[in-house]
């Protein structure tokens, strides 16, 4: 299997990743547990990270003097219908703001094309030291699907 079908694949609007949902994905009923969406999420933006050529341990390492690093400021999740233990999710990322401190990404969980959960991710980018510090234009180029 290559990386890139295990990271996913970036497309016209930002990301997709596919995802089963295994045992220990879910509650006693079978049903995936709430909080189990948030990791789904989080891998999906790590690998569109990723497959953009974002390094995110290089970023706060050697970026420059300040670092940089991304963090979850505010997220808004709707849960419309649940998952269930062996379905097939795609998990979709895509850029709507890539500017200054922030971006603000919208993240979409599916099963056969039914949306399961909708969600809104504003991240801050902040230094070293935990200030915000502003996207670099090429790096917010690149979310956007213009770099």
């Amino acid at each position: 299997m290559s990386l890139i079908s295990l990271a996913g694949e970036l497309t016209d609007n930002g990301h997709r990743l596919v995802q089963r949902v295994y045992y220990e994905d879910t509650d006693f009923s079978g049903v995936v547990y709430h909080a189990r969406y948030l990791h789904f999420m989080e891998r999906a933006r790590t690998d569109y990270l990723r497959l953009l050529g974002v390094e995110q341990a290089t970023l706060a390492i050697e970026g420059d003097t300040e670092g940089l690093v991304f963090v979850v400021h505010r997220m808004e999740i709707d849960f419309k219908q649940p998952a269930r233990m062996d379905d097939i999710l795609t998990i979709t990322t895509a850029t709507e703001k890539a500017g200054g401190a922030k971006m603000v990404l919208q993240q979409e969980i599916r099963r056969e094309g039914t949306l399961l959960i909708a969600a809104k991710v504003i991240i801050a980018v902040i230094n070293g030291q935990g200030r915000p510090r502003r996207l670099p234009e090429a790096l917010g180029k690149k979310f956007l699907g213009q770099g």
